[in-house]
Order: structure tokens, then sequence, then C-alpha cells
């Protein structure tokens, strides 16, 4: 594996700033979410977003299409929401007599699940070949996703009535849950203040180009790790399935992400390597909706739990 030189690190940085400046005319003091979206959508991840109605989620999501160039498509999850709905269908053209394929709103680049726990749980199910493995099956045929390829669902709080909680095999299948929140009264005074931020998304301009995106799509993953960070980075791990409080630990497949994540983070610094601080860092956005307990919890919660685990966990010395 080549180090990376400078000027990759300076290019992705530029990619990075670009797109945070661009998504912040829109979602007003809120840069942390947004780089964290774009780290998720970096390394090919995707998101569960777990907030209050009303906070903007929707125009984020929105906003990051239009600056990357994407289509965008939004499905507002509903307890009568069919797989089919998702995925399309085949359906019979009187005219030339014969099945036509009908694309479902999945096929596109960027996708909103909006309220993805009002669904059932054959249609949340629906959306795990997307998510997982880039194609849907309709009718035992097989077609490929184009990418790039994110989808951001939505989720009311558990608490809400009317919703039905998500699996644990497609919750692990998020890289990060991520809260939007609340802006703070300055913020909102000003938002109440400004033109209607639909008409702000409306005329944002794409600000990376493909080859842009499919260079940093790959460069992070020359990112160096040394050995003593993979170890802190395991016993992050580790510690997370050992805890009382929880029933399961965290998954292969999160460790993985957390590695990935810690990557993004190093290169958003201007670093070639990762240093403890970056594993720290992207944990709680990683890893806390993967660890299961005997009763659901929200992303305070959850956060608290893996906060108290990563105090517990030494810090190498060596960060290179």
């Amino acid at each position: 594996m080549e180090n990376l030189n400078q000027h990759q690190i300076d290019s992705f940085k530029s990619y990075h700033n670009k797109i945070v400046k661009n998504c912040a005319q829109v979602i007003v003091g809120k840069d942390e979410v947004i780089s964290l979206l774009l780290t998720c959508f970096i390394c090919g991840g995707h998101v569960l977003l777990e907030d209050v109605p009303g906070t903007g989620k929707t125009m984020l999501l929105r906003a990051f299409a239009k600056s990357i160039g994407g289509d965008f498509k939004r499905i507002q999850f509903t307890p009568d929401l069919m797989p089919s709905d998702l995925t399309g269908i085949n359906f019979y053209n009187p005219k030339s007599g014969d099945f036509q394929f009908r694309p479902g709103p999945l096929f596109t680049n960027i996708v909103l699940a909006d309220e993805i726990n009002r669904a059932t749980p054959r249609t949340q199910s629906s959306l795990l070949e997307a998510m997982e493995e880039r194609q849907i099956t309709v009718d035992g045929v097989t077609s490929l996703l184009e990418e790039p390829f994110m989808v951001m669902a939505t989720q009311n709080p558990l608490e809400s009535s009317g919703t039905f909680p998500l699996p644990e095999a497609q919750i692990d299948r998020f890289f990060m849950r991520l809260s939007l929140g609340y802006m703070n009264r300055a913020q909102e005074m000003d938002v109440i203040r400004r033109p209607s931020t639909l008409d702000i998304v409306n005329g944002l301009q794409r600000v990376v180009s493909d080859e842009e995106t499919r260079e940093a799509r790959s460069i992070f993953k020359e990112v160096r790790m040394s050995t003593d960070v993979l170890n802190y980075l395991m016993d992050i791990i580790s510690g997370t399935r050992e805890e009382s409080n929880f029933v399961r630990g965290v998954s292969t497949r999160g460790a993985i992400a957390l590695y990935k994540a810690s990557q993004v983070t190093a290169l958003f610094h201007g670093r070639g390597f990762v240093i403890p601080e970056d594993v720290k860092y992207t944990a709680p956005f990683v890893l806390s909706h993967r660890m299961m307990q005997e009763r659901r919890t929200g992303v305070g919660e959850a956060m608290r739990f893996l906060e108290k685990i990563i105090r517990n966990v030494k810090v190498p010395l060596e960060s290179v």
C-alpha cells in the first residue's frame, strides 16, 4: 500500500469542505452532522437518522444530493406500504403484448426512507438486499443499482405510537446512527427570517464531480492505521461485547465500519494515518445502534453507555 501524498490529502479535504459548505446554506449550525453524513457516503454506508419531525432531515438529504449531483427519491413509509412499492413491479403492456419492468424509487442514487419504522417488518426487510448487495430482485430477475447509492432512513422515537421496531439484522446494516437535534435560538431565528428553505435547496448548485466522488471513495482506503491503534479499536469493540448492560455487542461488520470511518476522519483532518482520537470520535456514531439491550434505547442513552466503555479503554501512546 502506497502512502498518500499531500496533493491527495488536500484534494480530499477540499472535497469535504465544498460539500459541507454547500449543505450548510440549508441546514444551519449542523456542520458536524453533514460531515458525518459525508463520511457514510464516502464509505459506501447508510444512515439511520433518529429525530423528532421538523428538524430538517428531508432538506439535509436534498441538499446533499444536489451537492454531489445525484438523483434523489423520497419514500414515505406507512403501514400499508408494500415491498413492490420500493423495488418496482412487472406489469403487462397490452400494446406490446408482454410484461415490462417499472422500476421503483430505490433505483436512484440517494434514497430518503422517511419514518421507516412506521412500515411493517416485511416492507422494512425489503430494503436489505438493496442496502447490502446494491441489487434488487423482482420475480426472479436481479437488477444492479447504480453507484453511488446511499439510503438515509429516518426513524421516529421508539416510544411514538404506530411504530414497528427495526429488526436487528437491518439495524446492523446502517453505517451510522445520527441525530440532527434543534438549532440554538439565534440560528433558529435566522432561519425563520430567511427565504423558504425549499427555495434555497432548489437554488443549490452541484459542487463536486463524479470523478472527485470516485476518487474520494477510493483513496480513503489507503489511510494507514498502526497495530497499536487497531488494538485500541478492537479493545472498544470487545468492551461492547463484555459490558453487562448489553445482551449483544458490536458485530464484525460494526468493527469494519469503525475502521473505515476512522480512516475518513483522519483524511478530513489532513492526515494520511489514523490516531486514537479519530477512533474515539467516530465510535459513538458507528457503534451505538449496534449494541443490543433487553429494552430498546434512544440515541442519547446508548451513547452514554458507549462513552463509559471508551473511557475505560487505555489509549495507546504511539499513534502512528
